[in-house]
């Protein structure tokens, strides 16, 4: 994990398949505060497009890193606003 942001809160949403992880990512991001890094950890390959795809179509969040680890994948949020 990279050393430029520290997670604030871990969603684990390994197990669920499309539109979940995006459904409780944006219920997560909702409930944390500016400023704050949301750390995604997913089976579904998919959510690899799909989060990149919604941080990239939704104001107020940045997606800092995507980390692909055998069947795990991990994604950054950055709730900005």
């Amino acid at each position: 994990m990279s050393s430029e942001y520290t997670v604030s809160e871990t969603l684990d949403v390994k197990g669920l398949s499309c539109p979940m992880p995006i459904v409780k990512t944006k219920q997560a991001i909702d409930d944390i505060e500016a400023g704050e890094v949301l750390e995604v950890v997913a089976t579904d390959s998919g959510s690899m497009s799909d989060i990149r795809g919604w941080a990239e179509g939704t104001d107020g969040v940045d997606l800092l890193e995507q980390i692909e680890d055998g069947d795990l994948y991990s994604h950054y949020v950055k709730k900005t606003a």
